[in-house]
């Protein structure tokens, strides 16, 4: 779905299937780099790092970087398969799971306000939802959601659109409700006692959505606008609600459902992603996005370091914080982020602690076996990547 099975080999690899679409031809590149200071030199590095993953089996694959005093785009591949179609600018695609940074930033806005602790029960927002199977929303506080420590099953497993090409067809415009889905959910056992172990959830985030509206009177849509996507200027960021269709400039995307087999999935009904997975950025608001958090202008000292304040998640190999995954730099020291995937768009994105340095990559396939390090080593390159 959206940056949510966890490959247990690497580094918050959050992959779907594996398709190797490899098209290594030059004339297939279509490549754009900017860069303010020493151009020839970083222009070229990215572009390098851009096209290994291309060369990883993506049909077109973007990269945008921001340190102090510079800024780089570069891309590779084509917009549609199977024509010449270069890679949009500033194009518009679906985030995924990146989703739940953003729903954690209002969650915590709220706790700052004093309008909510992190330490409230499910129940005591939404009574009598989290039922059945071991699942009791009386025992699951708002932490252990956003932390994926709740023991709530995943809904994945429930959605045939993210599970085959004829599942896709057959629900690609279907609607469902956050009611619905926690339903759904609820058919599973619970995972675990809450706050013993860790296990990524979906559902953790539908719940984080609802409490939102309960909170505020508002939905979550409403409230990620008035307070994260206008103040910052966000304009090619949208939640796009019930629309199956992106706005804007945006590439294709495809999914093999790990048949060999690539499915045009551009068109999609996003409901089943509230609070997890549905909203729809560029690399270049993304950048800004991670850089305003982690620079501290959306959350207050206390909140920013709950978000940061990570714990073991053995299933991925990594540190997770508060809608927020950390992971380690080779050159030293670690950075946070979160990966995300809704069909076919697949992406990395990165911030350095102090927010000065990002990055951020997306392809629009599922690619080959290599692909998710390829996007990882590209980040990683980049946010270690010294001078100006």
């Amino acid at each position: 779905m959206f940056a949510l099975r966890g490959n247990r080999r690497s580094s918050l690899v959050l992959t779907g299937s594996a398709a190797v679409l490899l098209a290594v031809s030059t004339g297939l590149t279509a490549a754009a780099s900017e860069q303010r200071a020493d151009p020839l030199q970083r222009a070229g590095s990215l572009q390098r790092e851009v096209d290994a993953v291309y060369a990883s089996g993506a049909v077109g694959t973007t990269a945008e970087v921001t340190s102090p005093g510079a800024h780089g785009t570069a891309r590779a591949g084509t917009a549609e398969s199977g024509t010449g179609k270069p890679m949009p600018q500033d194009g518009r695609f679906r985030i995924g799971s990146a989703t739940k940074t953003f729903t954690a930033t209002v969650v915590l806005q709220l706790v700052g306000e004093g309008r909510m602790s992190l330490e409230d029960t499910v129940e005591r927002w939404l009574p009598g939802l989290v039922r059945g199977n071991g699942n009791d929303g009386r025992q699951v506080t708002v932490r252990q959601l956003l932390q994926h420590t709740s023991g709530i099953p995943d809904v994945l497993p429930q959605i045939a659109a993210l599970h085959s090409a004829a599942g896709y067809r057959a629900e690609r415009f279907r609607t469902y409700t956050p009611q619905e889905l926690v339903g759904l959910a609820m058919r599973d056992s619970r995972t675990f006692e809450p706050g013993t172990d860790w296990s990524y959830s979906n559902t953790n985030y539908v719940l984080a959505a609802m409490i939102i509206r309960e909170v505020t009177g508002h939905s979550w849509a409403h409230e990620l606008n008035n307070r994260i996507i206008r103040p910052l200027g966000l304009k090619g960021t949208s939640t796009p609600g019930l629309s199956p269709f992106i706005p804007g400039p945006r590439a294709r995307s495809y999914a093999s459902y790990g048949t060999g087999t690539s499915t045009d999935v551009t068109v999609l009904n996003p409901s089943m992603g509230v609070g997890s997975g549905s909203v729809i950025s560029t690399t270049h608001d993304l950048n800004r996005f991670y850089a305003a958090l982690l620079g501290g202008r959306l959350l207050a000292p206390a909140q920013l370091d709950e978000m940061t304040t990570t714990v073991d998640a053995p299933e991925l190999g990594v540190r997770y914080g508060l809608g927020l995954g950390e992971l380690p730099l080779p050159c030293g020291g670690s950075y946070f982020g979160h990966p995300g995937e809704l069909l076919g768009y697949h992406t990395w994105s990165g911030v350095t602690r102090d927010g000065t340095r990002t990055a951020v990559v997306y392809v629009t396939s599922d690619g080959g076996p290599d692909m998710q390090q390829a996007m990882s080593t590209l980040v990683e390159k980049e946010l270690c990547r010294t001078g100006s």
